[in-house]
C-alpha cells in the first residue's frame, strides 16, 4: 500500500501538473482547448503553441527533474551524505562554466556536443568538491562547505567571462538561471536518451547500490567491488547533470529535496528507490515551472531555477533541523586551521610593517589609472598647489574610492574573523552564511523595483537584507544554542534563497550589461564621499565594539562544554560576534557591492602569522584587508584603462586558487 500511494500519487499529482503546464503561460488556454489539441489537432495558432512549445517544454521539465533527482539520490548513496546533490558538490557550476567557455571559445565544438563540455566540467567540479571535502572520510558538512566554494570559485570565473565577454554570453544568462523555455522538439531529442540511460542503468544497479548501505569491510567480505561501484554512482550522477545542465541550465535542489522526500515513505531498496525518485523529481521540477508561470510580474517570468531554490531553500532548513543528529556533533572538535605553514611571529613588528605597506599602497594606488600622477607630484596634487586637473581627479574620484575600498576591506575582513570565531570555522564567512548574498538581494530589489528611490537607500536596503538573512539563521539556530554545524548549514539554504532572488531580479529587471550587473561581482568603480561616510559610520560604530567584545570571543574557540566552564555565555557571545560580523559585511556591500573570498582569506592569513588572538586579528586582518582590496581596485583600474575590471573579480581571482590549495592541503594531511 506504501508502494501504490507513492507510485499512484506521484503519478496522478505528475499528470495534473502536466496538464496545468500545457494551460498556463504567456497566454492562458482553456482547459477544453488543451484537450481537443491534444486529440485532436488543427492547424491553428492555440494547437500549435501547445504541440511546438508548451509540450516539449513539460516533457523536458519531466526529464530534467528525474535526471536530476536519479543523480541527487546516487550521490547521497555515494558518498553517505544527505547533503549530497548536483549543486551541492558543484556539478551544475562547473557544467555551466565549460559550456559559457565552449560558447566564448569553441562555438562551432560547442555547438556539435555541448553535452561533452558540461560532462567535463560537472566531473571535474565534482572530483574537486569531493577531494577538498576529504574524500570518503568527508563529514556532511565539510563535504558541503567544499562543494558550496568550489560553485563560489567556479562562478566568480564564469561571472568574469560575462563581463569580459558581454556580447557573446548576453543569450547564455537566462539559460544560466534555469529555464525550461523551448520553441521545438529539439531539447527533449537531446536529452531523454541520456537520461533514460542513466535511470535504467541505475535500476539494473541496484543491488550493487544497496550494499553500499553497510560499511565498506562489510560490502567487500560479501564480494563487491566497493570502488568500483562508488565510480560507477558519481559518473552515473555527472552524467545525468551534464545533460539536463546542457539543455536547460544549471537548476538546483531537485536532486536534494526528491531522494528524501523518497525515503521519507521508508523506502531503502534501489530498485524501488530510482524510479520513485525519478517520478517526484519530476513533479517538483514541474510544479516549480508551472508556478513561475503562474508568479508573473509586469517585469516577466521567473526562472525556473530561482523558483526551484525558494521551494528547495525551505526544504533544506528543515532537513536541517529535523535530522541534525547524525551530523550535529561534527564541528564539536574543529580546528581553526585548515591546514598550511604556521609561522609564529610578534604582533608589533607585523602591525607597524603592515601598517607602513598599507598607507604606501594607498599613496601609490592613487597614481594609478587612465590618467597617471607621477608620484612626485602626488602631495603638490592632493593639496592643489599642482595642476587644477590632477588636484580634481584625486580629490573627486581616486581619493574616495581608494578610501572606500580600503574601508570595505576592512569591514569585511573583520566581518570573516568574528564570522569564524562564532562557528569555530575556518570556511566561514559572510558569503557561506547567506548574509553577503541577503544583503546583495536587498540593494537590488532597490536598484531594480524602485529605480527613481534616491541613492541613500541603498546602503538602508542591503543592511536591511543581511539583517533579515541574519534573523531567518539565528531564528531557527537559537532552539540548537546556536550550534556551529546548524548556522553554517542554515547559511547555505539562505544563501540559496538570496541567491535565487538575485538570479530573478538580473533576469527579470534591465541590469544585465549595466553597472549594477558588475556591482555584484564587487566594484569600486564610481564611489564617491558619500559611499566613504557610510563604511566610516559602520567602521567607528563597529570596530571599537568588536575589539570590546574580543576576549570573550578567544573563549568560544573552546567546546561548548569548555567555554561554559569558564564563566562565558556561550550563545549570547556568539550572537554578539555574528550580530556585529553581519553589519560590518552588511556596511561593506552598501558601498562596494558582494566582494567575495576576502572575509575567507584575510583571517586565515592572519592566523597562520600569530596564531589565535582574536584582538590582535582584528588589528591585523584590518589592514591586510584593505591593503589587498586597495590593490585590487588600482590593478583593476590600470591594468585594462580604460577598461575597468570589478575588484572583487580580482580578488577572487587571486583568493580562490590560494583557499582551494590550502583546503587540498588539509585534507591530504587528513587522508
Amino acid at each position: 500500500m506504501r508502494n501504490v500511494g507513492l507510485f499512484g500519487g506521484g503519478l496522478a499529482a505528475l499528470f495534473l501538473l502536466s496538464i496545468a503546464s500545457l494551460c498556463f503561460g504567456e497566454a492562458q488556454i482553456p482547459f477544453a482547448t488543451v484537450f481537443e489539441a491534444l486529440f485532436h489537432r488543427e492547424d491553428t495558432l492555440l494547437h500549435n503553441v501547445i504541440w511546438d512549445m508548451r509540450m516539449p517544454r513539460a516533457l523536458l521539465g519531466l526529464l530534467s527533474g528525474a535526471g536530476l533527482a536519479v543523480a541527487g539520490g546516487l550521490l547521497q548513496t555515494v558518498t553517505k551524505n544527505p547533503l549530497a546533490s548536483t549543486d551541492t558538490l558543484g556539478i551544475n557550476a562547473g557544467a555551466y562554466f565549460m559550456v559559457v567557455a565552449g560558447t566564448i571559445y569553441f562555438p562551432g565544438l560547442l555547438h556539435q556536443s555541448p553535452f561533452l563540455f558540461a560532462a567535463v566540467g560537472g566531473g571535474l567540479a565534482a572530483m574537486f568538491a569531493y577531494v577538498l571535502g576529504g574524500g570518503r572520510a568527508a563529514s556532511p558538512i565539510r563535504l558541503a562547505l567544499a562543494g558550496m566554494i568550489v560553485a563560489m570559485v567556479i562562478g566568480s570565473f564564469t561571472s568574469a567571462l560575462h563581463i569580459f565577454h558581454a556580447t557573446e554570453t548576453q543569450s547564455l544568462f537566462l539559460w544560466g538561471s534555469g529555464s525550461l523555455a523551448q520553441l521545438d522538439w529539439k531539447g527533449v531529442a537531446y536529452a531523454w536518451p541520456g537520461v533514460g540511460v542513466v535511470i535504467v542503468v541505475a535500476f539494473m544497479m541496484g543491488k550493487q547500490f544497496d550494499v553500499l548501505n553497510l560499511d565498506q569491510s562489510t560490502a567487500t567480505s560479501l564480494g563487491q567491488k566497493v570502488s568500483l561501484t562508488r565510480f560507477a554512482g558519481l559518473a552515473l550522477a555527472v552524467l545525468a547533470a551534464s545533460v539536463v545542465v546542457s539543455v536547460a541550465g544549471p537548476i538546483g535542489f531537485v536532486g536534494l529535496v526528491a531522494p528524501h522526500l523518497v525515503r521519507l515513505s521508508g523506502l531503502r531498496k534501489h530498485h524501488w528507490l530510482i524510479p520513485a525518485t525519478a517520478l517526484w523529481g519530476a513533479v517538483l521540477l514541474t510544479a516549480a515551472d508551472v508556478l513561475a508561470r503562474i508568479v508573473r510580474s509586469s517585469m516577466g517570468e521567473m526562472p525556473v531555477g530561482a523558483m526551484m531554490a525558494i521551494i528547495g531553500a525551505p526544504w533544506l532548513i528543515w532537513l536541517i533541523l529535523r535530522k541534525m543528529k547524525g551530523i550535529s556533533g561534527s564541528l564539536s572538535t574543529t580546528s581553526m586551521s585548515i591546514g598550511g605553514i604556521r609561522v609564529k611571529m610578534r604582533f608589533m613588528p607585523v602591525a607597524l610593517i603592515m601598517l607602513l605597506l598599507t598607507v604606501s599602497f594607498i599613496l601609490v594606488s592613487m597614481t594609478m589609472g587612465g590618467t597617471r600622477i607621477p608620484l612626485s607630484q602626488l602631495f603638490a596634487s592632493l593639496t592643489g598647489a599642482d595642476e587644477a586637473a590632477s588636484y580634481s581627479v584625486l580629490l573627486n574620484l581616486r581619493l574616495p574610492r581608494t578610501l572606500v575600498a580600503a574601508g570595505a576591506g576592512i569591514a569585511l575582513s573583520v566581518s570573516g574573523v568574528l564570522i569564524q570565531a562564532s562557528v569555530r570555522n575556518p570556511l566561514a564567512d559572510a558569503s557561506i552564511l547567506g548574509v553577503t548574498s541577503g544583503a546583495g538581494f536587498g540593494a537590488l530589489l532597490v536598484l531594480i523595483a524602485w529605480p527613481q528611490v534616491s541613492i541613500v537607500f541603498l546602503p538602508i536596503a542591503a543592511m536591511g537584507g543581511a539583517v533579515l538573512a541574519a534573523a531567518v539563521i539565528f531564528l531557527f539556530a537559537w532552539r540548537k544554542s546556536l550550534n556551529p554545524s546548524v548556522l553554517i548549514l542554515l547559511g547555505i539554504a539562505v544563501s540559496a534563497i538570496g541567491s535565487a532572488g538575485i538570479q530573478a531580479l538580473i533576469v527579470l529587471g534591465p541590469l544585465w550589461g549595466s553597472t549594477g550587473y558588475i556591482w555584484l561581482t564587487g566594484s569600486t568603480y564610481g564611489r564617491t564621499w558619500d559611499q566613504f561616510l557610510i563604511i566610516c559610520l559602520f567602521l567607528a560604530v563597529l570596530l571599537p565594539l568588536a575589539w570590546w567584545l574580543g576576549r570573550r570571543f578567544d573563549l568560544l574557540a573552546f567546546s561548548d562544554d569548555s567555554s561554559t566552564g569558564l564563566g562565558l555565555p556561550v550563545r549570547k557571545t556568539r550572537f554578539s560576534a555574528m550580530a556585529v560580523g553581519v553589519l560590518l559585511s552588511a556596511g561593506a556591500v552598501a558601498a562596494v557591492g558582494t566582494v567575495g573570498f576576502l572575509g575567507l582569506i584575510v583571517p586565515h592569513m592572519i592566523r597562520s602569522l600569530i596564531g589565535h588572538n582574536t584582538r590582535q586579528s582584528i588589528v591585523l586582518s584590518s589592514l591586510l584587508g584593505a591593503l589587498l582590496l586597495v590593490l585590487a581596485d588600482a590593478i583593476g583600474r590600470t591594468i585594462l584603462a580604460p577598461i575597468e575590471i570589478p575588484s572583487g573579480l580580482l580578488i577572487t581571482l587571486i583568493g580562490a586558487p590560494y583557499f582551494l590549495f590550502l583546503m587540498f592541503r588539509s585534507s591530504a594531511r587528513k587522508l
